[in-house]
């Protein structure tokens, strides 16, 4: 199993996160499996597990609470890793390679309005209890919308990258790096967090600093736009990704295409990106509702 997760991260390209949660779905299907067979697999066995054990596995995890999404994940993770075992044990696991993942409803992302979206790169760290503080938290959200960045992309910028070029390179989900333009309003928001800053940023060292010096923690973002969203009595979903989902709704609104959209995202595949089409068609049917005559 090991050498498997080794594997997924060399080649792959996954990410700690990925191999963190592969590692607990496989975990809990070696588990499974020891108890609904009576006893440790060896490899041969695993490889030559059948769909109606998988299909028993599914059904253990969703009496569990398990939803689909989840279940989903799960599915993948043992199918690897049973693909895995069977390139090196000369068995044939295409029966439950074949098994298919259940169906679950995409959510929906849930993007802020274009004023509302405004309202917070104003407000983010308007209270914070210094003003360094303060210019930090705005320059982070502003890399989220102006930038469409995923927070821990915006965290993981490094001293050497201020100060900010118009185009940045970022490597994002997977290793999979991509360009993205950087509006002059965050150059400028990330220049007056850096000469604001109480700590001297190194070029090997986090661009976005902690109150003590340390690497700034993503919950600090979070409790940051929770305070801006309570003053400005936005919902709870107007979280730090929203910021993200923001950057592509309002792009795609004003004419932006959608390929171009999923490479400044850094989406692997287009479909994930095809939802903010979604959503923009449910805004206009909400607003066609609202104002057409008959309606």
């Amino acid at each position: 199993m090991a050498d498997w997760l080794a594997q997924m991260k060399a080649l792959d390209g996954a990410s700690p996160a990925t191999i963190t949660a592969y590692a607990g779905d496989v975990g809990r299907w070696l588990a499974f499996m020891a108890d609904h067979q009576g006893g440790g697999q060896g490899l041969a066995a695993l490889a030559a597990t059948s769909r109606a054990d998988l299909r028993a596995f599914m059904a253990h995890e969703q009496g569990r609470g398990v939803g689909a999404r989840s279940l989903a994940r799960r599915l993948s993770a043992v199918k690897s890793f049973t693909r895995w075992i069977s390139d090196r044990s000369a068995t044939d696991a295409t029966a439950l390679l074949a098994v298919r993942a259940p169906r679950h409803r995409r959510k929906l992302p849930r993007p802020l309005a274009e004023d509302a979206a405004r309202a917070v790169l104003d407000d983010v760290g308007a209270e914070a209890r210094q003003d360094w503080i303060g210019a930090r938290d705005a320059a982070v959200v502003t890399l989220l919308y102006g930038c469409g960045l995923r927070i821990s992309e915006a965290l993981g910028l490094r001293g050497a990258d201020h100060p900010l070029p118009e185009v940045l390179r970022i490597v994002g989900k997977g290793g999979k790096e991509r360009l993205v333009p950087v509006l002059p309003v965050a150059r400028s928001a990330v220049a007056r967090y850096v000469a604001q800053c109480d700590f001297d940023i190194s070029r090997d060292g986090p661009l976005f600093l902690g109150a003590r010096g340390g690497p700034l923690s993503p919950r600090l973002v979070q409790l940051a736009m929770e305070k801006a969203r309570a003053r400005l009595g936005l919902p709870a979903s107007a979280t730090p990704h929203a910021l993200r989902h923001s950057f592509a709704t309002h792009l795609l609104t004003a004419g932006g295409d959608l390929r171009a959209i999923q490479e400044l995202l850094g989406h692997a595949s287009l479909s994930t990106t095809q939802a903010y089409t979604a959503v923009d068609a449910a805004r206009l049917a909400e607003v066609y509702a609202r104002a057409h005559p008959r309606a």
